[in-house]
């Protein structure tokens, strides 16, 4: 079997990339869309290993190589991680909703004021 095409390739990083800058944004539903994204992108990568896309013996009728049930497994234990993780995500992104009307995380008082301690003060 010859290796995945550059355009597969090209999709994953493409996923990866934009499942990150999700996770980045301070918006709790940008939060779980960039989750949902990068478990769509560990999948999409998993099964792009090299003997994980080969037919069962059964379906082709010959004996020859079969497909490595690993990628499978983790492909599916990936996708009940990611769905638990998006279902936490959402509660916890309901339950800031229901605080302020928006979604968007807010700012740390206590952070703020350690920023302002760190940062050196002007001689003049």
């Amino acid at each position: 079997m010859s290796a995945p095409g550059l355009v597969l390739v090209a999709t994953v990083a493409v996923l990866y990339s934009s499942g990150f800058y999700l996770l980045l944004q301070r918006s709790l539903m940008r939060v779980v869309f960039g989750i949902i994204v990068l478990g769509h992108a560990a999948n999409l990568s998993l099964m792009l290993t090299d003997r994980a896309i080969t037919l069962p013996p059964i379906l082709t009728g010959k004996e020859g190589a079969i497909s490595d049930p690993l990628p499978q497994a983790m492909a599916l234990t990936a996708i009940v991680i990611t769905f638990g993780v998006t279902t936490f995500l959402l509660a916890l992104a309901y339950r800031v909703w229901l605080g302020d009307d928006n979604d968007e995380v807010p700012d740390d008082v206590e952070d703020r004021r350690i920023g302002r301690l760190s940062e050196p003060e002007d001689s003049s």
